[in-house]
């Protein structure tokens, strides 16, 4: 486990310094990918070969003989709203009903553009999700304001501690979850940012019901809290050299976070937390649209003792794409290290179909002071239906298979990282 635990940071340590080191043209201002699902900047996908790009809007027109002109980016100071009825499904939801709209806009001429994004859903679980996003520019993008505000009703198996946890211990959990999370990150040279922000995450009304073997749970040898909060300041990084944040050809991002939670401040315990994320994305072959994309995320547990419901956890992560192949909540543990590589490629040539491939594996440990324990695998394939030829942004439908019998389908808009 010291092996992978080693060749983990050392991978993290060659893409960091190669999206550092990276000569790329710059056609996007960094921001937190969480927070923003719309590009800095508009970018016409080119073609050498002289192939019309289609995207669903395109075949929707040419069937019912829509004649639409299209606009590469209309956003002004007045605001552009969209609301869009949906249905979602996942593994740990399964089939949902969700109400989803977005506001874009321009503080200024020449700034980068806001976005409001929020839905709400409620699915076949019983869960009931309310997620804001927002990505608010400066006139000048000096200043990027970032804010992920979630009122969630959520019962969400549990398994237990560490990634050797069996999936047979399922130990149904019932809470409800208020996140408030705002930060201000500053220009600092090139494509570099920094900045402070405020965090709180307050759960309350947390249950379980229990290891169907009678056996002691991990959460109940953890330690029970009915009611947790977490409050504190964080401290942000980023570099973005991406040509488009929502779907790149090639660049690379790095983001890191430092977090610490006082008890002064109302936390339940004071624990201090680090995430490094770090991704690369090569063209393969040179000069096709086809994209190898890797990516590192660690997400680990510095001192204290965080609820359990705080801990790190498979697709936990801001964007929720960790772990393919394994439900939301598998793992859980102080200490979380994670690779995942994907092949992205066409499979029609105006890149109205494609298909991806992808592989990941992750390594947890369990209570904090504790060692990281079994590497789980995940891997599987997808396709890609394009939604939009400008933002290049796809509909992703992929099928996911882990150990254990562990497997499902997992549909998105946009790519996982």
């Amino acid at each position: 486990m010291k092996v992978f635990f080693k060749f983990c940071i050392f991978i993290s340590g060659l893409l960091f310094a190669s999206t550092l080191l990276a000569q790329v043209p710059i056609t996007t201002i960094p921001v937190q990918p969480q927070a923003n699902k719309t590009p800095a900047k508009d970018t016409i996908i080119s073609n050498k070969k002289g192939v019309t790009q289609m995207d669903v809007t395109d075949v929707l027109e040419d069937v019912f003989k829509i004649k639409h002109k299209a606009t590469v980016d209309s956003v002004t100071s007045k605001p552009t709203v969209s609301i869009i009825p949906a249905i979602g499904y996942s593994l740990v939801s399964r089939l949902g009903v969700v109400l989803s709209g977005n506001v874009a806009f321009r503080t200024g001429p020449q700034s980068r553009i806001s976005t409001i994004v929020a839905s709400t859903a409620y699915t076949q679980n019983r869960q009931y999700t309310l997620p804001v996003q927002t990505s608010i520019w400066s006139k000048n993008n000096e200043y990027n304001f970032v804010g992920e505000y979630r009122f969630y009703k959520y019962p969400q198996s549990t398994f237990g501690l560490g990634s050797s946890s069996n999936i047979k211990n399922e130990d149904p959990m019932d809470y409800s979850y208020f996140q408030f999370n705002e930060t201000v990150l500053r220009h600092i040279t090139g494509n570099l940012y920094a900045g402070l922000g405020y965090v709180l995450d307050n759960h309350w009304n947390v249950s379980e019901r229990g290891n169907p073997n009678g056996t002691l749970s991990d959460y109940a040898a953890y330690g029970k809290l009915a009611h947790s909060i977490a409050s504190g300041f964080t401290l942000t990084s980023s570099y973005d050299s991406r040509d488009n944040a929502l779907n790149p050809f090639k660049g690379g991002y790095a983001f890191v976070q430092y977090r610490t939670n006082f008890d002064f401040m109302g936390s339940t315990s004071s624990w201090q937390s680090l995430i490094i994320d770090v991704r690369r994305y090569y063209r393969f072959p040179a000069g096709s649209d086809n994209v190898i994309a890797l990516w590192s995320y660690d997400w680990l547990v510095l001192t204290g003792k965080p609820a359990y419901v705080d801990l790190p956890s498979t697709q936990w992560d801001p964007s929720s794409a960790t772990g393919r192949g394994y439900i939301q909540g598998r793992f859980r543990g102080a200490q979380m290290v994670y690779l995942e590589g994907e092949y992205r490629y066409k499979i029609t040539s105006d890149g109205l179909l494609g298909g991806v491939f992808f592989l990941n594996l992750q390594s947890l440990s369990a209570a904090p002071g504790t060692k990281l324990q079994g590497v789980q695998p995940g891997f599987g394939p997808g396709l890609r239906i394009k939604l939009n030829t400008i933002s290049r942004t796809n509909v992703t439908l992929d099928y996911g298979f882990g150990r254990q019998g562990s497997n499902g389908l997992f549909i998105d808009v946009g790519e996982a990282f």
